[in-house]
């Protein structure tokens, strides 16, 4: 794939969604702005700012969520990350970051765009950027077991309604 065909699955992904929060409707059209105006948006080597593609796991009966403890960030949050010009949309990249970080075979991803989120944060390129964070629900299959990657001081399931304090992670 391409920056061109990212950019275009990130596009069609915003417009299709449908946030019902006056914040969210917000976010959306500064979202579809950003792509109007970045062409290689959707890559980390756009430095003022990338879409990123992050997937909020949730175990078999959704009871749980998976987290990792983010070395940058400090605190803990969604599974995900850069996309790849390799990957063949932003969805594919949520799922592919997912599968690499939990170690977790046979996730399933859910349709359409599950939220958004903006962060402020020194990524991987050592400067100051922005993250355009665009979320995915997958669902692990029951019994999965996740390991924990290079990339994560921790990770581990934790209950919908008792997440640790400081957790940013958007759930529905």
């Amino acid at each position: 794939m391409t920056a061109e065909s990212l950019h275009a699955s990130a596009r069609d992904l915003i417009e299709s969604w449908c946030p019902a929060a006056g914040p969210e409707r917000s976010l959306r059209e500064a979202l579809l702005a950003f792509l109007g105006s970045a062409p290689r948006g959707c890559l980390r080597e756009h430095a003022p700012g990338h879409i990123t593609a992050s997937a909020v796991v949730f175990s078999h009966d959704e009871r749980e969520v998976l987290l990792t403890l983010h070395p940058r960030v400090g605190r803990w949050i969604q599974l995900g990350g850069h996309c790849e010009e390799s990957d063949d949309s932003v969805a594919a990249a949520a799922l592919r970051e997912a599968t690499e970080e939990s170690g977790i075979d046979g996730l399933s991803l859910g349709s359409g765009l599950y939220g958004a989120q903006a962060h402020p944060i020194t990524c991987s390129l050592g400067v100051p950027t922005r993250h355009l964070d665009l979320l995915f629900k997958v669902v692990a299959p029951e019994g999965a077991v996740p390991v924990r990657s290079s990339e994560s001081l921790d990770l581990r399931w934790w209950p919908v309604g008792a997440l640790p304090d400081g957790a940013d992670v958007l759930l529905r």
